[in-house]
């Protein structure tokens, strides 16, 4: 009961009418749940968007992902995994600092899109009305890219043994074509998405007539008891006098996360004889405690036009263009810094760059100091994360000019405190020659690019091209 100034007690009618109305309309928000409904974000509206566009380029048939998010349902089986991912920013996986530079495809969640996505699970994951859901992205036969003009396989399936070792192997996949056609890029589809862990691919190009069974030698060749020479030998690359085709290297690459890079329709590509195959010089598998197999496939997009602007690629570190300072050994219960670095000798127009360290890798820094002194940033990554090891493209293309100085670090924790790092106690790991066995280690950055022309600054690499520019 309201009182007066004298300390009366008034009757209900003569409290405020602003205060009446305001208690109204307090309370009749609680009169029913109506309103508190229309708040929760619900599939078909708030969150159906955020996960097609963050979830469903991942986790997809045919993707690397160990399970699917392209629909109402598929959520709902996995709510639990979803939200400690996202709020533990396991998921989506981006390890690369936005605050430090940007690149085309960031999977980031935004904190509204973080926000929805808590209070949406939170209030039992509402699907709202059917009939607004909007249509999921469709992926042609496990393609991100559309309609692949060709689908390749291994000539074999592989049988991965569950002996619990790292498998590294060679093998090629042949292919006859009706002419000489352009190729535009080369998407790879793990067949055992668990234990593929990368795949280099090269192709090689018969001339008319050089080679009459393309299809010849073993299907597979163990490269950790066989050197590359032998390899090669074994799978029946030579041509028929003796002589060794043409080989283009580094067309195509797979790591978890990793998706094929398609530049504008003026930029890469390659010249493709109608006779040839897919090398994969190296795939590596994962231990695995049964036995298993795999068949992946590759997704072949032709383009209508030749390449005018091919891309190229250096190395820096490990197997590359520059020195490792000091020598990559991590003494054991250590945490020691490595650099490396580069001065381009040329103008040059960067597209894509390629981190790579193994288990023991903490954080990785790139960044360029230009001919004026001033600092290009290119790419941090606070916290390394083994499993996800992109190709990162840039927005726009990025001129570095010549006498710049590409410079890189890595921070490697080979303690007890890393909980990927493969021995306990820890033991000495280093750098081995031509090893890219999980357990010893690598400090690369791998840079794809083409030569500088007037204006390529001003270039956006846009994702939204169709592949085969139809």
């Amino acid at each position: 009961m309201i009182k007066n100034q004298k300390n009366e007690k008034l009757p209900f009618h003569f409290i405020n009418p602003f205060i009446y109305i305001l208690l109204f309309i307090q309370c009749s928000c609680f009169n029913t749940g109506e309103n508190i409904t229309k708040d929760i974000p619900v599939f078909s509206n708030e969150i159906a968007p955020i996960i097609y566009k963050n979830c469903t380029p991942c986790h997809r048939p045919g993707s690397g992902a160990p399970f699917d998010l392209v629909n109402y349902e598929d959520l709902k089986k996995h709510l639990h995994t979803i939200q400690l991912a996202i709020n533990e920013k396991l998921m989506p996986p981006w390890p690369a600092d936005t605050s430090y530079s940007h690149f085309r495809d960031e999977k980031v969640l935004t904190k509204n899109e973080l926000f929805l996505l808590n209070q949406w699970i939170d209030n039992g994951a509402p699907i709202g009305n059917v009939s607004n859901i909007p249509k999921p992205p469709e992926y042609y036969n496990r393609s991100k890219f559309g309609k692949p003009d060709l689908i390749l396989k291994m000539q074999q399936t592989y049988l991965i043994k569950g002996d619990n070792k790292d498998n590294f192997i060679m093998l090629k996949i042949p292919y006859e074509l009706l002419k000489d056609t352009f190729l535009r890029g080369i998407e790879i589809v793990p067949g055992n998405k668990k234990l593929v862990h990368h795949i280099n691919a090269h192709l090689i190009q018969y001339e008319s007539g050089a080679k009459k069974n393309i299809s010849s030698g073993v299907p597979f060749v163990d490269t950790e008891k066989k050197n590359k020479r032998q390899a090669f030998e074994l799978l029946d690359l030579k041509n028929d006098n003796g002589t060794y085709p043409l080989l283009t290297p580094s067309i195509a690459n797979y790591l978890p996360g990793v998706e094929a890079s398609f530049y504008p329709q003026n930029i890469g590509g390659y010249k493709m004889k109608k006779s040839g195959a897919i090398l994969l010089d190296n795939i590596h598998y994962g231990p695995s405690p049964i036995d298993t197999t795999d068949e992946t496939s590759f997704n072949i997009f032709f383009s209508k036009v030749p390449p005018t602007r091919p891309v190229k690629e250096f190395i820096l570190g490990t197997s590359g263009i520059s020195l490792i300072e000091p020598t990559l050994v991590v003494p054991a219960d250590s945490i020691k810094k490595f650099t490396t670095s580069y001065r381009v000798p040329e103008d040059i127009s960067l597209l894509t760059i390629n981190p790579h360290m193994h288990l023991l890798g903490s954080s990785f820094l790139a960044y360029v100091l230009l001919p004026d002194g001033d600092t290009l940033p290119l790419i941090r990554i606070p916290k390394w994360d083994f499993r996800w090891q992109y190709f990162y493209t840039f927005k726009k293309i990025i001129k570095i000019p010549a006498t710049s100085i590409i410079h890189v670090e890595g921070i490697y924790d080979n303690t007890e405190n890393n909980p990927l790092n493969p021995f306990h106690p820890p033991r000495i790991i280093s750098e081995r020659e031509g090893s890219m066995r999980t357990t010893d280690e690598m400090f690369q950055l791998i840079c794809t690019y083409i030569p500088y022309h007037a204006g390529d600054e001003n270039i956006f690499l846009d994702t939204k091209l169709i592949p085969h520019g139809n």
